[in-house]
């Protein structure tokens, strides 16, 4: 009798924990500035308002610090959700059975039209294992007074005339260009542009899945390209001491005139200093080669460890509605993944969206995210190392080289 009241006893325990948690979802965001934070606190709330039988239980972490612990989380203790990127960085733990597979979704969603142009981003093996929140352009930002100042009278659309502003802004005591380099990826966005520009995007490709040796002239190019900016000092002194977020009060303060960003980087802005900034396409360096551009697209995924994918799914429907996903972009300072959902007014957000429009020779995703991880960990330290000694390019490309044939086990 006691051993029927003890099962009795441990099973009510059981199925009550199991009602407990059963409308309890777990959520972890990235995120980089309190209005990014903010944003997402608000389509949470809206969604426990339209589903009261859940409750969100929210995680914010910045968003290095969110790449150093996902790893631990997806093969531990996993959330219901996260956010992440889409591309290699999605399909990397795709490719481990740590995502949820989501196809069903998409088909009984809609998703397959409204996300159309972000499915192949979304997918692994021709499954899909994301949801799109939303995507961003590449390019220039600068300071219309700074080029006022220095008599830059036109946004510089050739290589030799994005020169001749840096000459011009060094001589009227103006630093010309900004780079958080502490974060690595910042300098990535400066390999990918000038080797979009001066190999295309094929060759950019084909090295970003390891097929394109490091010693290759053409590499060599890139870094040569590199270095005459930085010999000529038109990038801000001990670049790599700052981050891209202890960098943006040098650009609002008016230290730094240019930086090479997505357009997430104008909601960072001060309001009297985004009235103030333009933004233009990386200059082309060989008009023979068709233009290549970054677009990188940001997600939500459900870790297949989660505990309440019921309820991980019905949040990814509401997030992918066209209202949301206008809200969200809006706010980043991004453009909508749905393409049902408004483009914000923003003129920095429009002109992101005519770059990516008019693009003929490719759209990747961005470096890091093009590249098995552990080949753009290296690459992007390689870069580091690059700037605090530009004299040691062949002996960094060697290096790299080395690491591409040991992680791609080339003989």
């Amino acid at each position: 009798m006691n051993k029927v009241c003890r099962y009795s006893l441990l099973w009510t325990m059981m199925t009550l924990t199991t009602l407990a948690n059963a409308g309890t979802l777990n959520v972890n965001i990235a995120f980089k500035g309190a209005n990014q934070r903010a944003v997402w606190e608000t389509v949470i709330s809206d969604f426990q308002r339209a589903n009261p039988d859940v409750k969100v239980n929210s995680a914010f972490i910045e968003e290095e610090t969110y790449k150093a612990q996902l790893p631990a989380w997806l093969t531990t203790m996993a959330p219901d959700i996260i956010k992440w990127h889409e591309g290699e960085r999605m399909a990397y733990y795709a490719s481990r059975g740590l995502l949820e597979d989501l196809s069903a979704d998409w088909t009984a969603n809609g998703w397959d039209k409204q996300f159309a142009s972000l499915k192949v981003a979304s997918s692994y093996n021709g499954k899909q294992y994301a949801i799109p929140t939303d995507y961003y352009a590449w390019g220039v930002f600068y300071r219309k007074d700074l080029f006022a100042k220095a008599g830059i009278k036109e946004e510089p659309a050739t290589w030799e005339a994005f020169l001749e502003a840096c000459q011009k802004l060094k001589a009227a005591g103006i630093t010309p260009i900004l780079v958080g380099g502490r974060d690595a990826w910042t300098l990535a966005g400066w390999f990918d542009y000038l080797d979009f520009r001066l190999n295309g995007y094929d060759f950019h490709m084909k090295l970003m899945r390891g097929e394109i040796p490091y010693t290759d002239p053409r590499i060599k190019r890139v870094y040569t390209e590199w270095q005459k900016l930085i010999a000529n000092h038109y990038f801000i002194d001990n670049a790599l001491s700052y981050s891209l977020d202890s960098a943006l009060p040098l650009f609002n303060q008016g230290q730094a005139a240019m930086t090479l960003m997505g357009t997430f980087f104008s909601a960072g802005l001060a309001p009297e200093v985004k009235t103030n900034t333009g933004y233009f396409r990386f200059p082309i360096i060989d008009k023979t080669i068709p233009v290549a551009e970054d677009g990188s697209a940001e997600c939500l995924n459900i870790p297949a460890k989660a505990k309440n994918k019921p309820d991980a799914r019905r949040f990814l429907a509401f997030v992918s509605q066209p209202a949301i996903n206008a809200q969200l972009a809006k706010t980043f300072g991004s453009l909508p993944a749905n393409n049902l959902a408004p483009v914000s007014d923003d003129p920095i957000a429009k002109t992101g969206l005519a770059i990516l429009s008019s693009t003929t020779g490719g759209i990747a995703q961005f470096y890091d995210r093009d590249m098995t991880k552990e080949m753009a960990d290296e690459g992007m330290k390689g870069m580091q190392r690059f700037i605090s000694d530009p004299a040691k390019i062949d002996e960094i490309l060697a290096q790299l080289e080395k690491t591409r044939q040991r992680i791609y086990k080339l003989k």
